[in-house]
This record gives C-alpha cells, structure tokens and sequence, in this order.
C-alpha cells in the first residue's frame, strides 16, 4: 500500500493494442499514477506483448508488471487453439477470435493488482461502439463488474471500492485514433493484428486490421503501422 489517495492511482490493464495504449495515455494526461499490467495468456503471438512493453516505456508509466496465465489449456478461440483467424471482415456475430470470459478473467486479475497496490481505479481500453461483437466489451458489463469488484475486496467492503475506468466506451476507432493523434501518441508502437505474417507485417485482414485500417482512415490520419500492399 502506498499511503496516497487511491483515487489518484490507477491500475491499467495494457495489453499493447491501440486502445489500452489510448486509454493509460488519458489517465497519464488526467493526473494519476498509471500502474500497467500485461497479461500472456498464450495468445498465438507474442507481439502483443512487446509491443505493451514498449508503451509503458514510452509513456513513462510509474511501473508495469507482466504475469503469465495460459488459456491456450482451455482453447476454444482461434487466439488460442489452432483454430484459422477468420479474414472475411466483421459481420455483427461473436467471432470465432472471443476468448471465452477474458475480459472478466482479465479484470478480476487487474482488480487484485490495484487492491495490491492501493489503486483505486482500474483503466481498460474496452469499446462498445466500433469492435467485433465481443459480450464483455458491453458498457453493462463493465458496470457489473465494478459493482462485483466493491462486494469481493477488502478494499471494497472497508473502503470506496473501484471506479473502473473506459475511456474509449462510447468511442468509434476514428474517434480513438484522433485522440491517439491529439494525445501525441507513435502508433506504430500499438498492435493490433491477431494473425501477423512471417514478414512480421500485421495481415491487414483481420477484424482487428479491418477496424482499425478503416478508423485512421475515417479520421483522415496515418496509422504508424505498415501494412501488407495487396490488402
């Protein structure tokens, strides 16, 4: 515990895309102490993982902390099962690229790591408007689940519990790659891509290529990621 106004110290979960890197760059700009935590949970590639690296150093973040937890044993998501990535664009359904409950895996794991540290907010790059239909990036869900972070903690019960931070809810990926763009952010840090090519280019192609390609575009502004010519 660190004895300052837990208010002021925020716990975010920063997986390397473009979200997570625009969401703990707005805690920075609104004053608190950003604490970041990576999670490896097996997915098909580790870029994701370099990539969180390289924005908590960029964005001077107080610290970032990477733990391990292996949902390939569980599978059933082409992130983590040799299942194909589909590459036909976003058609409304849950994709075959959900990973079954992650973000309430994921929050629960960031809500012990703010306890932990005396955060008492917990920042997380979900979207509700622009995505590829995942449940748990549903604005209902995110209140849930703060109210379940109160009722199951000791900083809850004795406490204010946690205000659980998304920024980018209501935001559309045009509107998130111009706050990229006001925030001063390099981009090309951030990745996005759930099946990157042997040349180490993102494949274009993918729901998360797909959305995010088309919200740089929409904003009218380059995203610093290269991507494959013929796509």
């Amino acid at each position: 515990m660190t004895g300052k106004n837990p208010d002021a110290i925020a716990a975010a979960l920063l997986s390397g895309g473009l979200d997570s890197m625009v969401a703990a760059a707005l805690a920075r700009e609104r004053g608190h102490e950003v604490h970041a935590l990576t999670i490896d949970y097996g997915q098909r590639h580790v870029r994701e993982i370099e990539a969180a690296r390289k924005i908590a150093r960029a964005l001077g973040l107080a610290s970032h902390r990477e733990i391990t937890l292996d949902l390939r044993k569980f599978g059933g998501s082409a992130l983590t099962a040799d299942i194909d990535v589909p590459k036909d664009g976003v058609d409304g359904t849950i994709p075959v690229t959900y990973v079954p409950a992650r973000n309430l895996v994921f929050l629960a794991l960031t809500t012990a790591f703010a306890e932990s540290i005396g955060a008492g907010r917990i920042v997380i790059g979900v979207n509700a408007l622009d995505y590829s239909g995942y449940p748990d990036c549903r604005p209902e869900f995110i209140a849930s689940f703060a109210e379940t972070a109160r009722l199951g903690t000791k900083a809850g019960i004795e406490g204010g519990g946690f205000a659980i931070d998304a920024p980018l809810q209501f935001l559309g990926k045009a509107e998130i790659a111009s706050e990229a763009n006001r925030l001063g952010l390099d981009t090309a840090l951030s990745w996005s891509c759930y099946d990157p090519r042997g040349d180490g280019l993102p494949c274009g192609l993918c729901d998360s290529c797909r959305l995010r390609r088309k919200g740089f575009a929409d904003a009218g502004l380059t995203d610093g990621l290269t991507y494959p010519a013929d796509t």
